[in-house]
C-alpha cells in the first residue's frame, strides 16, 4: 500500500465501482480515482445522532488536552504533505507547487486554533449592583456542520473543522463532490492524532439534500457555508426555524484598481498572480481592471 492509498484508507472510500457511489476522477486525465460511498438522508440523521454523543464527550476534554490532539493533527499534516498534495493535485487539477502551498496552509489552521484552545477564557464584568457578580463563560456550541468548495479541498475544512474542535464541538464536513479525497485523507489524519471517527465525520451524497437536513435536523447548531450567494441565502432561509448559528462567505467581487503613480511592474505582476492562481478559480481573483488614464496603455 502506497502512502496515499494509506491517506485514504477509509470506509467510504473504495477503488471498485459502487452502486449508490461518487466517481471521482482526475480532470488532466479523466482516470478514475476511486469510488466514495454516498449518505443518504436517514443515514446522515444517524451519523449526527452519534456526534452529539461524541461532542459531550469531547468537550468534557481539557482545553489542554483537546489542543495536545490538535497538535498532533497538525504534525501529522507536515509529515505527509508531498502525499496530500499529490492527492490534491490528481483530483483537483491545481500545480503541485500550489497544492504544496496549500497543504501549509490548511495546517496552520490546525496549529493556530489549538493554541486559542489554551486560551478559551470567560470574563468578570463591572457590576452596578455591590451584591451582583457578572461572569461570563464560553461554552460549545454543540454540534457543527460544514459545507466546503472544491477550489480549496483542503484549507476549506481545516479553517472550519480546526475552531470547531478546538471549541469542544463536534464537525460533521460535506466537501464537494469533485474533491472528497482531500477530506478523507484529513479525516483519517485526524483519527490518528486521537479525534474520534463520530466527532469529526465527512459525509458525501446530493448536496442539496445533506443541506437541507443540516439546516433541518435541531441537533446541529452551527453551519458553516463557503460557496455561491444563492445556495447562501437558501441554507439561511432554512435555518431560520431553528435560529441556527451561521458563517456564510459567499460569492466574491475583486476589482483591481491601477494608478498613476503604481510601480507598473508590481501591478502587472500581482494582475497576473490573482487572475491565474489557482486557475483563476479564487474567491479574490480578479474579475476587471480599472487603470487610471496616465498609465493605461504602458499597464496594457
Amino acid at each position: 500500500m502506497n502512502a496515499i492509498e494509506q491517506l485514504l484508507n477509509h470506509p467510504d472510500v473504495r477503488t471498485t465501482p459502487l452502486s449508490d457511489g461518487l466517481k471521482i476522477r482526475n480532470p488532466a486525465t479523466g482516470d478514475t480515482l476511486a469510488y466514495i460511498r454516498t449518505t443518504s438522508v436517514q443515514q446522515l440523521d444517524h451519523i449526527i445522532a452519534k456526534a452529539q454523543t461524541a461532542q459531550t464527550e469531547w468537550a468534557a476534554k481539557s482545553a489542554l488536552e483537546r489542543a495536545d490532539i490538535l497538535w498532533r493533527w497538525f504534525r501529522l499534516m507536515k509529515e505527509h504533505k508531498e502525499n496530500l498534495a499529490r492527492l490534491m493535485t490528481m483530483e483537483q487539477g491545481k500545480s503541485l507547487t500550489e497544492s504544496l502551498g496549500e497543504i501549509d496552509y490548511a495546517a496552520e489552521f490546525i496549529r493556530w486554533f489549538a493554541e486559542e484552545a489554551r486560551r478559551i477564557d470567560g470574563d468578570i464584568l463591572t457590576s452596578l449592583k455591590p451584591t451582583q457578580k457578572l461572569m461570563v463563560i464560553k461554552q460549545p456550541v454543540g454540534v457543527t456542520a460544514a459545507i466546503t468548495p472544491w477550489n480549496f479541498p483542503a484549507a476549506m475544512i481545516t479553517r472550519k473543522a480546526a475552531p470547531a474542535l478546538a471549541a469542544g464541538c463536534a464537525m460533521i464536513v460535506k466537501p464537494a463532490s469533485q474533491t472528497p479525497l482531500s477530506a478523507y485523507a484529513q479525516a483519517v489524519l485526524a483519527y490518528r492524532a486521537g479525534i474520534p471517527q463520530d466527532l469529526f465525520a465527512v459525509v458525501n451524497g446530493k448536496a442539496a439534500d445533506i443541506s437541507n437536513t443540516f439546516t433541518q435536523n435541531p441537533i446541529i447548531r452551527k453551519i458553516s457555508f463557503t460557496g455561491s450567494t444563492e445556495v447562501g441565502i437558501q441554507i439561511f432561509r432554512n435555518s431560520a426555524d431553528h435560529i441556527k448559528k451561521l458563517s456564510l462567505e459567499l460569492g466574491g467581487n475583486a476589482p483591481l484598481l491601477v494608478f498613476d503613480d503604481a510601480d507598473l511592474d508590481k501591478a502587472v505582476e500581482g494582475t497576473m498572480l490573482s487572475k491565474f492562481r489557482n486557475s483563476g478559480q479564487t474567491c479574490v481573483c480578479t474579475n476587471r481592471v480599472y487603470v487610471q488614464a496616465g498609465v493605461y496603455d504602458e499597464f496594457c
